[in-house]
């Protein structure tokens, strides 16, 4: 059985939409292009697991998808839907150019600096609409924020779980 965690969120589920089972669903994703040609994806099982789901139909409305879900054929059996995360493999997500990595690779991995000290690990990645920052949580100075950019992060190894990164010094100027 293939563990809900282990699989890759695309959207959300955000409500019945029709009266014939259809869901609205919000991407969660930098592909929202994927949502047409989306023929299966997975839904949270009892005990941690995930459960498939086959799309019969597909398409946009207004920033968000309607997908038709086999089997589900009335509003009530919709809103057992509302809220649930939808999910694929990471097998199906496309392949990056070699130094780029998708935001749940990154999440998790440890981060030392230069001279070896923990600096903690990435709790959370922010868009800034420039650069992406690292929110990382747990190092000596409870959360440190470093942008994902190539003069702060020197190396990063996700098979490793392990990224290493330049802390710039902070100098105080004085008052």
């Amino acid at each position: 059985m293939t563990a809900f965690a282990d699989l890759v969120t695309i959207g959300r589920v955000v409500k019945p939409q029709g009266r014939h089972g259809e869901v609205l669903v919000q991407p969660i994703t930098d592909d929202p292009d994927r949502f047409p040609s989306l023929r299966r994806a997975f839904v949270p099982a009892p005990g941690g697991g995930a459960r498939e789901v086959r799309v019969t139909d597909c398409w946009p409305h207004k920033g968000k998808f309607v997908l038709k879900l086999e089997g589900v054929d009335s509003i009530d059996a919709a809103e057992g839907y509302r809220d649930l995360d939808l999910r694929i493999g990471e097998d199906e997500l496309p392949a990056l150019p070699a130094g780029s990595y998708y935001h749940h690779q990154l999440k998790g991995l440890e981060v030392v600096n230069e001279d070896g000290r923990a600096v903690g690990r990435i709790h959370d990645l922010l868009e800034t609409g420039a650069t992406v920052v690292l929110v990382i949580r747990g190092g000596e100075g409870g959360e440190t924020l470093l942008p994902l950019a190539d003069q702060f992060v020197k190396s990063v190894d996700v098979a490793g779980g392990r990224m290493n990164v330049r802390v710039p010094e902070i100098v105080n100027a004085p008052r």
